[in-house]
Parts: structure tokens; sequence; C-alpha cells
């Protein structure tokens, strides 16, 4: 039997997510939207268009809503349903997710502004944090529907202006990513944070990212870029997708090496999204090298998003997930996108830079420039980003050797 989830912008609805008898997945836009001089396309890869979108053009997209590896079984498991039921998953999580977008069953009213929360003490709190493995974005609790990409554990959460944490239930928005450390990554927290700390240092636009500790549970806060609180305290939902929902690749797809995009396509994409494309080319260039310094080699193409406005318009999404991948020895060394054809960062050079540029159609000489400015500019930020345990000094140390590797070899070349 069919089944269908409308889709929301607050309390517009946009679309119609349908699951058929066979048990594909469609969507299509709702004509009150395609007839608003102010409606826009939810993704790069579903433009605006009458006719129905059937499961290989609408799954990149919608699926890349969706948590992702072992957190998406598990889940599924808890709800028992399938993990490879993108709808039915929607169905059940999909009340706070990345971007603006909330999913509700037919029939049911409209997402109410007035929203619902649930303040938690330490104690429930630690509680969450040590039982998230076991239960992934709190799956199945009673009135908790959220959503976000990726693997690792996290939750949304709202911080109130006075530090408070609580859970948004239903359809409630969010404020924050709250990330809990993981036993097996050593000083993780700290990693993420001096990174992310070190790319606002040299300018890159970046997640506001802070760390904190209840009990012995560490954990950190990243301000959500897409979610902004107007002058009434009410918390609004700004639209984004990442580049594997734009091009409308799947999620398990998003590493060049298994088939994903690459940096030309990322380049590619933010010519056309972007509605000021110089800038934000700059930033991407910045945003690449500034993985390459730090040793975050984890960075697919769902690690960059572009964010729209109300108008429908896009801009490159500040970053986040930002880590030193090479400080864990037992992490391949290799890029998850490639540098001018190379994926062993220790082998790019300038002619691997030059060529990059090509690909992705850069001006050769300026690129050349403006990498070793921008590694000259990391090495020198360094040494002032608060470290405030040993961790942080071990990553800013290994940084700082990558800097003036880096520097070498464009010097050398």
């Amino acid at each position: 039997m069919a089944r269908t989830l409308d889709v929301y912008i607050e309390q517009r609805i946009v679309g119609h997510l349908i699951q058929d008898d066979g048990g594909q997945m469609l969507f299509s836009y709702d004509p009150s939207w395609l007839e608003s001089s102010d409606s826009f396309a939810l993704s790069r890869s579903l433009p605006l268009r009458e006719e129905q979108f059937k499961q290989k053009e609408c799954k990149g997209f919608f699926g890349g809503i969706l948590p992702e590896e072992e957190n998406r079984k598990v889940i599924a498991k808890i709800l028992q349903i399938s993990d490879k039921n993108d709808f039915a998953m929607l169905e059940r999580i999909g009340g706070e997710c990345a971007g603006a977008l909330t999913f509700v069953p037919e029939g049911e009213p409209p997402p109410e502004p007035d929203s619902e929360y649930r303040e938690l003490t330490d104690e429930e709190l630690a509680d969450i944090l040590q039982n998230l493995p076991k239960r992934p974005l709190l799956a199945g609790e009673k009135g908790v529907r959220l959503s976000l990409a990726g693997a690792q554990d996290k939750i949304a959460v709202r911080v109130d202006g006075n530090g408070k944490i609580s859970l948004p239930l239903h359809y409630a928005p969010s404020t924050h990513i709250l990330k809990p450390a993981i036993a097996t990554w050593e000083g993780l927290v700290s990693n993420e944070t001096f990174c992310m700390a070190l790319a606002q240092a040299v300018g890159l636009r970046a997640a506001k990212t802070t760390a904190h500790k209840v009990g012995e549970i560490e954990f950190l806060l990243s301000e959500r870029y897409d979610r902004v609180v107007d002058e009434n305290g009410v918390i609004h939902r700004l639209h984004q997708e990442d580049v594997c929902q734009a091009l409308g690749i799947p999620s398990e797809i998003k590493y060049q090496a298994e088939g994903g995009p690459g940096l030309k396509e990322c380049f590619g994409l933010l010519r056309l999204a972007s509605s000021n494309a110089v800038a934000d080319l700059r930033d991407l260039l910045d945003a690449v090298m500034f993985n390459l310094m730090i040793g975050n080699n984890d960075s697919h193409a769902k690690n960059y998003s572009i964010l729209y406005g109300g108008d429908g318009k896009g801009r490159l999404a500040p970053l986040y997930d930002l880590v030193c991948t090479i400080y864990y020895p037992e992490i391949e060394n290799r890029l998850a996108m490639k540098i001018g054809g190379q994926s062993n960062p220790d082998l790019v050079y300038l002619k691997e830079i030059e060529a990059f540029a090509k690909d992705a159609s850069l001006g050769v000489a300026q690129t050349r420039r403006r990498v070793a400015e921008f590694a000259e500019l990391v090495r020198t930020k360094v040494d002032g980003v608060d470290k405030p345990d040993e961790t942080a000094g071990k990553i800013a140390g290994l940084i700082a050797e990558r800097c003036d590797s880096v520097l070498s070899r464009f010097t050398s070349s």
C-alpha cells in the first residue's frame, strides 16, 4: 500500500515523498509551491518541475539526510524497519533534520510553531551520552524525531541563553549539534575543537565549536549554521544540502575512491549554485588547503555544503567536522578527494597543485600564490590558538610540522 509524507519548510508545504506499492520512493513538488513566486528547488538535483521524481533521482538528496553506516543499522533495528528503507526512516525520525525540511505523515497538521523541549539535567545528559552507541539519535524515545547525516554518534539539542541544554521534541528546531568523545579515538573532542578554532583564526568561516564535560564524559557543541534565532527568540531553519545531495549522489559512495565526487565536481557545483561564486571559490580553495595543512584526510564531499537563504540563493556553508585524522595512525594516510590526481597528502607538490587548479578551472598562477600564502598563514596562527590540554598541544605540533613540510615542497618544486 502506498504511503505519503508531506514535506514542509516551517509551515509551508513544499512537496510529497511517496513510497509506492512496489516500495519505490518518489517525490513531487506541491502545486502551491510551484506556483509561488518565492519558491525554490530543494536541491540542485531536484529542479522545480511538475513531473514526479523517481527513486534514482531523489534518493541521493533524501537519503543524504539520514544517518549512515552502523548507526543507521542500529536505528533500524530499534524502530523495527529495514535499514535500506529511506522512506520509513524519514517517517520515524524526520522531525528535526539538517537543513529546513520537516517530514509529516500525510493527513497530519503542519508542524506547530510553538516548540516543545525537555530540559536535561547533568545526570540525564550524561546518561544519554553514555548510551548513544546503543540508541543513536535517541531513536525510539518518546517524542524524539531527530535525523543527522554521518556515522559518528551525535544529537541535536537546543542551548538557551543560560547554557541550559534541552532535547527538541516532535518538530521543534535545535540550535546545536552535540558530539560525545569516542573511547577508541583519543582526544577527539580536543582535536576537533582545536582544528575548528584554528580555522576561525585563519579567517575561514567555521561553525563555532566549544568543548565541554559532564561527569566524566567529554563532548563538543557546534553551533548550527542552518539555524537563526530572531529578536523574539524564535528559532528558524535555513535550507542546506551537502555536495553529494546537490549532485544526487547517495551517501554510501561519498568517497572519491568509491566513485564519489572529487574536487573538480565540488568547484563546478559551486560555480553554478553560489550567488557569489568568486568569494566562495576562494573560500573553498582555502578550505581544501586547510584540510591538507591540518592533516584531515577525511574531508569528503558530504563535509562541504551549500547554505540557502529564503530566496533560494546559495553560498558555501561554514566548515564543520574539521579533525586532524593523521593523529590516529590506524587511519589510512589517503585523501578523501585527490589533489591533482594525488591521493597521498605527503606527495602533493606544486605540480599537483597546478594540475588541481587546471582541473577545477582555477587560475594556475593565482592558485599557486594563494596556496603558498595560506600555508604560511596557517603556520603563523597555530601557536596562538588556545591549547587547553596535552592532545591540543600535540595536534598543534603536528600541524606546524605539516605546514613546514608543505611550504618546503612548494618552494622546492
